[in-house]
């Protein structure tokens, strides 16, 4: 009878130890499942001061995870989430300001073709109303970049607080598995599936925030930002807001207090929005603004300083409003207004048109760029964006490398295998055959037995 109960052991730890091997098989493509192991020991007792085995038993079921690859995972989703973020915006913004026949920068050429047009017949009317059309076309440059500026930054506010509350159902969905998880734990129960669904949820957080993350004896992990602001505590978790403004900052609110750190040290896809906001997308439009009030007011002050056709001071081509950073042709200006001559009584005369005319040679001083050369300007500019998109493009894809390879690393613990899957299915098979084998000789013998007997 012994050697039934023993074989009997044998063949209930088996058919735990096929269960494990198909969930493994059944869960081979799902997205970040953690295989699992049976482990098996032995019971044993004494009798008549012999030791005999009592057969196997199922210890536990061991869950594959290795901390250290999970955080490599975590990193690797934090930087490429950063990088990821703001190359759509780079990319626009890059294609906007480049393109030649809406771009900024040949609107300023066309202006000054014009200009330098005019200087050789300065009385024609036709050439002086081509002066304007072109102001007007730059001014209209001008408006649409500007307008593609101000939606960005529409877009990134929106995109932020979409983020900012996917944060806090994340961090929410996180807490509410660590008090599963810690429920369970302590009534000896499993908790393979919800540590695997705490880790999808984690590593969806860590895209969208740069965070940190400690496992607790219970079994429950906190998290938090890298800076050490708490997103989850055991089963509490925190909210988080994003509050706009110039640098962009978050507001944390975990239990009864508040914290409110800049945007900048968020990371992930936040901390990249708030990157290119505050680096890029907020100096560029100071820029742009800037490089229009400048031109304005060179291309007014040489204006005011000659005469027009009618020996009166010339009027304003440019109309600019501080206010909104907008250029605008002067409606009230008509061709006979421009003052091209610097002698009153001589309307041919184009001193001052020639004063216009070296205008791109002057120096102009934009927020992104220091002092340069207003000719020189626009493709500064560019190229300035242009080194910063083409550095991040290059980030990215070393970010997206080091990803595919932390997941390669996860896989090679966690991962199913299926080789090893179908080399223990056949392993786990024998052994179940093997027991029934032994449950079959035991029942022989005890008919043997008794047939000694009858």
């Amino acid at each position: 009878m012994s050697i039934i109960s023993i074989a009997l052991t044998g063949a209930q730890a088996t058919q735990i130890a096929l269960a494990t091997v198909s969930q493994n098989v059944a869960n081979s493509k799902t997205d970040g499942y953690t295989r699992q192991g049976t482990l098996l020991t032995a019971l044993g007792s004494t009798r008549g001061g012999i030791s005999a085995g009592d057969g196997v038993q199922v210890s536990s079921l061991q869950r594959f995870s290795d901390g250290y690859k999970n955080l490599q995972l975590w990193q690797s989703a934090s930087e490429m989430g950063q990088r990821q973020s703001s190359q759509p915006y780079l990319s626009q913004l890059e294609r906007v300001m480049g393109d030649e026949e809406g771009g900024i920068g040949g609107g300023i050429d066309e202006l000054f073709t014009a200009l330098n047009a005019a200087s050789v017949e300065p009385t024609s009317t036709p050439l002086r109303q081509q002066v304007i059309s072109a102001a007007d076309a730059l001014s209209q440059r001008f408006v649409s970049l500007q307008q593609t500026l101000a939606n960005q930054r529409s877009a990134i506010e929106q995109q932020r607080g979409s983020l900012a509350g996917q944060v806090s159902t994340l961090s929410t969905g996180i807490a509410d598995l660590n008090r599963q998880i810690a429920s369970a734990q302590a009534t000896g129960g499993g908790t393979s599936a919800l540590q695997d669904e705490r880790d999808r949820k984690i590593d969806a957080l860590a895209s969208l925030a740069a965070v940190q993350v400690v496992e607790q004896p219970d079994g429950t992990r906190n998290v938090s930002l890298r800076n050490g602001m708490p997103l989850v505590v055991g089963a509490r978790a925190a909210s988080i807001e994003m509050n706009p403004g110039s640098p962009p900052t978050v507001t944390i609110a975990f239990a009864s207090q508040s914290y409110t750190v800049g945007g900048g040290v968020v990371g992930g896809q936040l901390g990249g929005l708030d990157d290119y906001l505050s680096k890029v997308l907020t100096p560029m439009a100071d820029s742009v603004a800037q490089l229009a009030s400048q031109i304005a007011s060179s291309v007014n002050s040489t204006l005011a300083g000659g005469f027009d056709l009618d020996g009166n001071a010339g009027g304003a081509l440019f109309q600019f409003d501080a206010g909104t950073g907008r250029i605008a042709v002067n409606p009230s200006l008509t061709a006979r207004q421009l003052g091209f001559s610097s002698d009153a009584t001589k309307p041919g005369n184009s001193d001052v048109l020639q004063q216009l005319v070296e205008l791109p040679t002057q120096s102009v001083t934009l927020p992104l760029l220091g002092s340069v050369q207003l000719r020189d300007a626009c493709s500064q500019l560019l190229g300035d964006l242009g080194s910063r998109s083409a550095q991040n493009q290059a980030a990215l894809a070393t970010a997206e490398t080091v990803r595919d390879q932390a997941e390669q690393n996860w896989k090679s613990t966690s991962g199913v295998n299926d080789d090893e899957e179908a080399a223990s299915l056949i392993q786990y098979q024998q052994m179940y055959q093997a027991n029934l084998k032994v449950i079959a000789v035991a029942n022989e013998l005890f008919d043997s037995t008794l047939q000694m007997f009858g």
